[in-house]
């Protein structure tokens, strides 16, 4: 049986979207994290293996924050598989 794929979309501001993505990362089932500005402009692409956490997450993690920094307000589009 094929896997299939849906997309989600969460409305956050800069503050909110660290915890946002870790949250997202931990509730699994995920293959991709894109983080776009309020234009709808990719910022970052992270593509995620299952088991993926922790120390291989970290430098995405210290990029995300950064972005949070700037990011006055945006969206995470979440790619997930469907179980």
């Amino acid at each position: 049986m094929p896997e299939r794929t849906y997309t989600e979309e969460f409305q956050v501001n800069g503050e909110e979207l660290l915890e946002k993505i870790k949250e997202l990362v931990h509730a699994g089932n995920i293959r991709r994290i894109l983080i776009r500005n309020q234009e709808g402009r990719t910022l970052i692409d992270i593509p995620l293996t299952f088991g993926v956490v922790g120390a291989l997450l970290a430098p995405q993690l210290a990029a995300i924050g950064a972005i949070a920094a700037l990011l006055g307000s945006g969206s995470i589009v979440v790619e997930r598989v469907e179980d």
